[in-house]
Parts: structure tokens; sequence; C-alpha cells
């Protein structure tokens, strides 16, 4: 098949370095073009995916018509907020060509979700012909070929079986579900949790501490997913616990490294200015906040670290503010 990704951060080359080991013709769109000459040039993806070969085999383009002409399957790579400029500027996808999502994101300013911006942005828009791809795929992983798992969400069954057949691996293997909504949802909120995470990490809180927040935080997620259309297994499996303990612990996860820093006493201003890739719970937080409030859900580790991040609370009384909630049943 010809498949192409739309995004050369780190996910979306490590997905075109994954869709070109499973034998399909793949290109790349970048939309700098000094970047994209520079990865040309040296077969190397340094700004974001330093130390992996980029095969001669996968080419590389700037134009955007050129990306989507094509293909068959078209991976959306690009960070949640650009998204839709970028579905504006293809408008329309060629007559039964895939769309796949592997942003894990809200748009903050509509509290959209990456699909239904596709449903807004494109014109014939079929949401058969949309999936989402989610789990716990911390990039440098995948491209180095450690064993991992997604899960493939789309309300095609056939949509989701070809892209469940097509790329996976004996080191990626995919699953598949309806819940679009939910695996959409469960990708990006488990961000938030994860700028928790690094905060108490920074401010060296102890396991005791994560291993409470990764808990509480698994039932925020759920609570909020489900008010807005997911289902609450969802929420167990790969996009939401097996996503939310990876990037809560790991030390390649954007988000968690972010907290951490807050957590350290830095500003998020200057953290956020430092950096070259995207932590997409930044603008998440914001977001799901909105929607919390819109739909009447308690979200209290969320509201705590929009607190940290937008209203200048320090991380302990933060923290505080949390432990002395009005003390109530687990469930």
């Amino acid at each position: 098949m010809n498949v192409s990704i739309l995004g050369a951060g780190n996910w979306g080359t490590t997905f075109a370095l994954l869709a070109h080991r499973t034998g399909h013709d793949v290109t790349l769109w970048e939309y700098d073009k000094d970047q994209a000459a520079r990865v040309a040039e040296t077969r190397e993806n340094v700004k974001f995916l330093a130390g992996y070969a980029i095969p001669a085999g996968i080419q590389i383009t700037t134009l955007l018509s050129a990306a989507i002409e094509n293909a068959d399957v078209i991976f959306l790579a690009v960070p949640a907020q650009h998204c839709r400029s970028v579905l504006h500027e293809c408008r329309q996808l060629r007559e039964r060509a895939l769309l796949v999502s592997l942003v894990k994101g809200i748009e903050q300013q509509s509290l959209k979700r990456i699909s239904e911006l596709c449903a807004h942005e494109l014109q014939g828009f079929q949401a058969k012909q949309f999936a989402v791809l989610s789990g716990p795929t911390i990039a440098p992983e995948v491209a180095s070929g450690l064993p991992t798992s997604a899960v493939v969400a789309s309300s095609s069954d056939q949509t989701g079986q070809t892209v469940q057949q097509a790329f996976s691996t004996r080191d990626f293997r995919l699953y598949t579900t309806d819940d679009v909504a939910g695996v959409e949802l469960a990708g990006a909120l488990k961000n938030v949790i994860a700028l928790a995470a690094g905060i108490c990490d920074g401010m060296k809180l102890g396991h005791n501490t994560k291993g409470t927040l990764v808990t509480r935080g698994l039932v925020e997620m759920t609570r909020l997913g489900e008010s807005l259309g997911g289902t609450p297994a969802t929420f167990t499996g790969l996009s939401g616990l097996g996503d939310l303990v990876t990037t809560c612990t790991s030390g390649m996860s954007r988000n968690r490294n972010v907290g951490e820093r807050i957590g350290r006493g830095q500003a998020l201003t200057t953290i956020l200015n430092e950096m070259v890739m995207v932590a997409e719970g930044v603008w998440t937080s914001r977001a799901a906040q909105e929607l919390a409030r819109d739909c009447g859900v308690i979200v209290p580790i969320t509201d705590a670290v929009c607190s940290v991040l937008f209203e200048n609370k320090s991380p302990r009384d933060a923290v505080a503010d949390l432990m002395l909630r009005t003390l109530k049943s687990e469930h």
C-alpha cells in the first residue's frame, strides 16, 4: 500500500520506519522545508529521533498535496493544536483512502477530538474510513523494535482490521475496538495525569504517591471518558491503563518530564520555550477541565494540574489540597 505520514516528529518518523518495515511505500510529510531538506540529505531526523537511519525508500516531502494524492492510508501525526490547519489544507482525501490518527490530544479552542475535527474540516469525510491508533508507544522503543501493543479503534470493522493486519509485526501487535471516542479520550487524558506524575517525581514524593496518583488518575480518566461517550473497559485497556502507566513512569515521556521540571520549581514558560517536541498534556489539561465542567464531572487531579500550570499555585499546595479533600468511599 501507499502510506503517508503527516508529521515528521518523533512518533511520525517512528511510524514511517514501522510502515517501511512492513513493506509499504512510505511518504513522510514535514512542513518545515529546512528540516525536510536536512532529513532528506542525512537520512536521519536528528531533531526528533536521533540515531535511527531513515531508509532511502521513505520519501520526504514538504508538499501536502503530493503526500496525500496517491495514499491508500494516511496517518495523522501532527500536534493536536495544529491538526485543524493541516486538515483544512487537505480539504478532501482520495476516495477510499483511510485516515488514521496517531494524535493524543484534544483541541483546546473547540474541545474537539481529532475525529470530530476531521468531520468538520474534510469534505466528504466518512467515519467508516477513520481510525485512531493508540497505546503504550514510546517512540524510540518502537523504533528500536522493542515489543509493544496498541489498539486500533474504528466504527468500521473492515477499517480496523485492515490497519491491524497491514501494520502488525512480530514487535508491534495491534488489537481492534469500535470505541473511537474512548481511545481518543484515553490517549489524551493520560497525558494530564502524566504531568501530575512528573510533578510528584520532581518533588521526590516517592512510589506510594505515584501508585496513588496512577490509580486515582485512571478513575478520573474513566469517569470523564464515559461521560463523553467512551466505554469504561477501554480505559483499563492499552490506550488507557497501558499508556497511562508507561507515560507516568518512562524517562522518555515528554509530559512526565515537563511535570518533573515543574515539580523542581521551574516555570512552565521556560520549559516550553526550551522544548523541541510538544507535551500535549499542557493544552489538553485545560480542554479536559472545561469538558468536565460542561459534563458536571469531578476531576480533582486535572483541576490541580491546571492550578499549577496556569494559576501560579505551588505544587506543594496543590498536593495538600488533594489530600485534604472530603473523605469518601473509594467506589
